[in-house]
């Protein structure tokens, strides 16, 4: 019989209910206590892990059902679980929000295709019976909400008290608890969300009194009773003989690279050895070059001011390392790039387009990406899930590709050629593996014919 562990996953009925502070204020009760949670993420989001990783002290792993098929989502889930005692999965925006105005790759989607209780996290605001009625509504809106149990954000003790014997009498769900207002715990948000967790002054503290708040408003053992489920069967897979290096840019300009990303490329035969754009001179000795997204824009003038690293990407791009660059790496490859302030930087200066920033999102959400012919990552014909989240722009965004939102709208975007994929839409290499192997099979033939030494 497989052993039952707690494992949750963290919802609301919309953005803005304070699902962040709710998953971090659990994810650190559940490490006090000894029981090593791991932590997930719903959606195309980078920095929302951070947090968790600040909590946990290990890698979120993000679960996306428009990027990822079910079987590998599951896989993806097993895998990262493994060796925890528990798990807390945050999902995004409302709980039946997916693509296109659909419930695909929503919260709801995630838990019923994993099998997992829903924790409501809920802001009473100025309702009390009208509460009720909504979680009714979500309660009934398919045939298994998988709703397991209320948390009452922003709340007063004194008022939670006097709510949940409503609530759960109206909605039969129990209320666990609440998180009263910390404006000492609060996570600061801008153009792409919340700060990342690097940014956020004494982080530790603010979630260690999210942490405190819960447990001492919350009854954390009938919540964590609620929510045991037994551990999903995962299959181990050791990592095959490293055949490249591929330099992945990591730091503040350039944080935006799923883990499990990466981890797909090991398991591809690539080794990740990392960089910085900012604090760098010169690229590590690599056969393969990965530019993630990130705030590029933020850190513009510091980017241009490193000439010899702007220099030395130049040259390895030029020179047919295999490459890839979304979103904020296709800025950082073309001509300039504009502050916040709207002064206009150098950047590497290997694609057209000067990068500018816009009134608001650009090309927002999940799209498909075909290809006309073949390169790096695509072949003829082929179309791969991917995402799109910027307030930057660039003046030549590229042709060679077409993008295909769910709802029929569709552009052409991006540089592609045999050593290189340029473009703002983000891939997704852990549901699609077939791009990291073609990636590290491109590195793998560029070190053969540059004459590295053995990896």
């Amino acid at each position: 019989m497989m052993p039952h562990i707690p494992q949750i996953l963290i919802a609301a009925p919309a953005s803005g209910s304070g699902k962040t502070a709710a998953a971090c204020a659990l994810l650190t009760a559940l490490r006090r206590r000894g029981l090593d949670p791991c932590a997930f993420k719903c959606g195309p989001d980078y920095i929302d892990p951070m947090f968790h990783r600040a909590a946990v002290g290990v890698d979120s792993c993000n679960l996306d059902l428009f990027l990822t098929p079910p079987g590998r989502l599951r896989a993806l889930y097993a895998r990262h679980l493994a060796g925890h005692g528990a798990a807390v999965v945050e999902a995004a925006m409302g709980y039946y929000d997916g693509a296109a105005l659909t419930d695909r790759a929503s919260g709801w989607q995630t838990a019923d295709t994993l099998g997992l209780p829903a924790l409501l996290v809920v802001r009473p605001g100025g309702a009390s019976l009208t509460l009720a009625a909504q979680i009714r509504g979500l309660l009934a809106f398919r045939p298994e909400s998988h709703l397991a149990a209320i948390l009452l954000n922003d709340c007063s003790p004194a008022y939670a008290d006097r709510l949940a014997p409503l609530l759960e009498g109206e909605t039969g769900l129990p209320v666990v608890g609440c998180l009263p207002r910390l404006e000492a715990a609060r996570l600061p948000s801008r153009h792409l969300g919340l700060y990342t967790a690097a940014e956020v002054d004494d982080l530790t503290r603010r979630l260690a009194a999210l942490a405190d708040a819960l447990e001492a408003n919350a009854d954390l053992d009938r919540l964590l009773t609620l929510c045991r489920r037994p551990v999903p069967a995962g299959e181990e897979s050791p990592l095959p003989p490293v055949k490249a290096r591929i330099a992945v840019a990591r730091d503040a300009a350039f944080c935006f690279c799923y883990p499990e990303g990466l981890d797909a490329l090991r398991a591809a035969g690539a080794e990740c050895v990392f960089f910085s754009p900012l604090a760098d001179a010169a690229l590590p000795e690599a056969d393969g070059l990965y530019l993630p997204g990130g705030y590029p824009e933020l850190h513009a003038e510091a980017l241009s001011q490193n000439a010899p690293m702007r220099a030395a990407v130049a040259a390895a791009v030029r020179a047919g390392m295999p490459a890839v660059a979304e979103c904020g790496g296709l800025l950082y490859l073309g001509q300039s790039l504009a502050g916040p302030d709207g002064k206009s930087w150098p950047m590497a200066g290997v694609l057209p387009g000067e990068g500018y920033r816009t009134k608001g999102l650009v090309r927002f959400g999940y799209a498909a990406l075909t290809a006309e012919e073949d390169s790096l990552l695509f072949r003829k014909g082929e179309s791969f899930p991917a995402h799109e989240f910027h307030h930057w722009d660039t003046t030549a965004p590229g042709a060679a590709l077409t993008a295909q939102k769910p709802d029929g709208r569709a552009w052409r975007c991006g540089y592609v050629s045999e050593s290189l994929y340029a473009a703002f839409p983000h891939l997704y290499f852990a549901g699609a593996p077939q791009l990291a192997e073609r990636f590290a099979g491109a590195a793998a033939v560029y070190r053969k014919e540059n004459h590295h030494a053995d990896v």
